[in-house]
């Protein structure tokens, strides 16, 4: 069954443009040009994966991200025409799995749409109980994460870096390691990158944990999961 892309941009070319490569790659794309529209269309169509741009009449892609990742995981790439690292850092934190600045090549973007869909394959793929460490505890078949049964509101990427944590407490991960196992090796990123999920990650688990840490950074090394 081909996987249902949404792209929401505003640019008539751009969405011919990737519209193109995607159906090339087999994938069935919807498409919507402000943000309400996207809104609607990711609610009602529940697409495997959205492509969203920043710069977006109505409501900008800032806030869709926010309110998407308010009420689904749905694997998330960003693509705009701001390039500071601040603002990828940004679309990072609020949950996107991923960010192409403009002018992009397309079939780069194809590639990376193909990478985050197959890592999100991979975790669905993945089964068995519970992963547990201390008060923190991940549920794998329900993609589901607790801070002392607190509900954690994780990221799909959020979630694959606690799981690798969980999987092995007190191994020093560093930032190859991470994107390695939560990216993939064809993951062309940043070392910020990872240490904006990290952080996102330690702040969502220490919240209804009083302040409590558990992930650790082990300076030039990288981090651990541990009690200290």
């Amino acid at each position: 069954m081909p996987n249902t892309i949404l792209v929401v941009e505003d640019d008539p070319h751009t969405v011919e443009l990737v519209r193109l490569y995607l159906n090339h790659d087999g994938h069935q794309v919807i498409t919507a040009a402000t943000g309400p529209d996207g809104l609607r269309l990711a609610q009602e169509r529940q697409p495997d994966l959205i492509l969203l741009d920043l710069m977006l009449p109505g409501i900008d892609g800032i806030e869709l991200c926010r309110a998407l990742r308010a009420q689904s995981d749905v694997p998330i790439i960003m693509v705009t025409a701001r390039v500071a690292e601040d603002d990828r850092l940004a679309g990072l934190d609020l949950g996107a799995d991923d960010y192409v600045t403009k002018p992009f090549s397309p079939k780069e973007l194809a590639a990376r749409v193909k990478a985050v869909l197959r890592r999100a394959a991979r975790l669905d793929a993945e089964s068995g109980g519970d992963l547990t460490y201390g008060p923190l505890r991940a549920n794998l078949r329900e993609r589901a994460a607790y801070a002392a049964e607190t509900p954690l509101s994780l990221t799909p990427t959020e979630f694959r870096i606690l799981v690798m944590l969980l999987r092995e407490p007190g191994r020093v991960f560093n930032r190859e390691q991470i994107i390695a196992k939560v990216f993939g090796y064809d993951f062309d990123g940043f070392d910020r990158t990872v240490d904006a999920h990290v952080s996102a990650l330690r702040r969502k688990i220490e919240a209804p944990l009083n302040k409590t840490r558990y992930i650790h950074t082990i300076y030039g090394e990288g981090y651990k999961l541990g009690r200290a």
